[in-house]
């Protein structure tokens, strides 16, 4: 893809899943990456796994939920890697204690409510914020957020969840109203059932199943799915893309 080559791009949340695989995909294209994750061990794993195959890459933890620690995440690439001309935002907590407390209205508890907020959408608007001087400094630059199917579809459980992506979907919009002219692009991806490493762990066959017939594909997504179709948006290649949020999910939902 053009334009990845020597690039500096930050993953924010690239230990595991669809992060990880970005950070590799990112570096097989020549860009150096910056693999922010709290899972320390996981975001080293993944810098690495990218070192190995011959690229360049540099582990940072840091945590989502804190404005000290994106900014200090930022900020170290700017120190290691002279600038940034490229942010994935893929973090999100889906812990138990979170995601799993998420249930409808009534059974609502405010605690995840903030929590989901405050990582999943607070922070992405504060890497965002964080990121964007240093983009405009270079003249532009590219962001990509990663928001969900459950910002559209309605579930009947996870609202908190829900309105955080569907907020995230407006940030993205945002961004790239206030500073397409000044050479921003900021798009989103929208996965679909993707098998990562807690997928596989956490869904039964039953509901892989489901998935899979529910589809309009052969099988069921991958991290590598994600990954190519980030990469392309942070390349040169989609220089005309912006404000965008792209469903990738095997053909389950059709979007006008």
């Amino acid at each position: 893809m053009r334009g990845l080559t020597g690039r500096s791009i930050v993953v924010c949340g690239g230990a595991t899943g669809i992060g990880s695989a970005t950070a590799q995909r990112l570096a097989a294209e020549g860009a150096r990456v910056v693999v922010g994750d709290l899972n320390a061990d996981g975001a080293r794993e993944t810098a690495d796994k990218i070192e190995a195959a011959g690229g360049e890459a540099l582990a940072v933890t840091f945590d989502l939920a804190g404005e000290a620690s994106i900014r200090a995440l930022i900020d170290r690439a700017v120190t290691e890697f002279g600038t940034v001309h490229g942010l994935f935002n893929v973090g999100a907590d889906l812990s138990p204690e979170t995601v799993g407390r998420d249930g409808d209205l009534l059974e609502m508890d405010p605690a995840v409510w903030r929590r989901t907020f405050e990582v999943d959408l607070l922070g992405y608007a504060l890497s965002c914020r964080a990121v964007i001087p240093v983009l405009l400094a270079n003249g532009g630059g590219a962001i990509v957020n990663t928001s969900s199917l459950a910002a559209c579809v309605g579930e009947a459980t996870r609202p908190a969840y829900a309105a955080a992506k569907a907020g995230i979907n407006a940030l993205t919009r945002h961004v790239a109203s206030r500073w397409g002219k000044e050479g921003i692009r900021c798009n989103g991806v929208q996965p679909g059932m993707v098998m990562s490493e807690t997928a596989l762990a956490t869904m039964s066959e039953e509901f892989q199943a489901a998935g899979l017939a529910g589809s309009r594909s052969t099988r069921l997504g991958r991290p590598a799915d994600l990954a190519a179709t980030v990469a392309f948006l942070l390349s040169d290649d989609a220089e005309w893309v912006n404000g965008q949020t792209w469903t990738v999910d095997g053909g389950a939902t059709f979007h006008d």
